[in-house]
């Protein structure tokens, strides 16, 4: 289970939680650093500052994040997360985001290197260029692209890699904004109301 995302995050370093990956993809990963992205009243920074990214890319098995990395990363974050939300919604990416990526993805291959030896790869030297390479990879990939879902609760924003069987998978997490949906409705049947939990 995820942490628990009821309250935001206010707090420094010290109270921020561990990583927690759920998406199934880093380039998602990397998204869902920002908490209740949907939720203009409660949004918040899982990773908040240089140490936390740098735990956080350990934990990802990432290139190691430096304090200079902080705002390509968060430029790029915004920018996947505008692109991705555009999707979800079956329209156009706004230009500044389709913007940043160009920018991002033509610097990684910049800086990146490649060896000779097969099979050729891109070895990039940060861990923007990493994720901006993954990312590349990822939105140029129509099958997995398909497979991508943005979870459905309230004010969520968090997106994730679909590979359930039957690809009906609803939730970042069972265990988090499953259960406060299904908390939701089981409170609104007690009450007779109308399901206050659907979307």
């Amino acid at each position: 289970m995820i942490e628990d995302r009821t309250e935001p995050l206010t707090g420094g370093p010290a109270e921020a939680p561990e990583p927690r990956f759920v998406a199934g993809h880093p380039v998602l990963d990397l998204v869902n650093t920002a908490v209740w992205r949907s939720d203009g009243t409660r949004a918040a920074e899982l990773v908040p500052d240089a140490a936390a990214w740098a735990r956080w890319a350990a934990a990802a098995g990432l290139t190691p994040a430096t304090a200079a990395d902080v705002p390509a990363l968060l430029r790029l974050r915004d920018a996947l997360g505008a692109t991705l939300d555009a999707a979800a919604a079956g329209v156009e990416p706004p230009p500044l985001a389709c913007e940043t990526l160009h920018d991002a993805f033509v610097s990684a291959r910049a800086h990146a290197a490649l060896p000779p030896a097969l099979p050729l790869r891109w070895a990039p030297t940060s861990l923007p260029d990493e994720l901006a390479l993954l990312a590349e990879e990822l939105l140029g990939d129509t099958q997995k692209l398909s497979r991508v879902r943005r979870c459905e609760g309230r004010g969520c924003g968090w997106f994730f890699l679909d590979r359930s069987r039957n690809g009906a998978r609803r939730w970042c997490s069972s265990g988090d904004c499953g259960n406060r949906d299904r908390a939701r409705r089981h409170y609104a049947r007690k009450r007779g109301g109308p399901d206050q939990a659907s979307h």
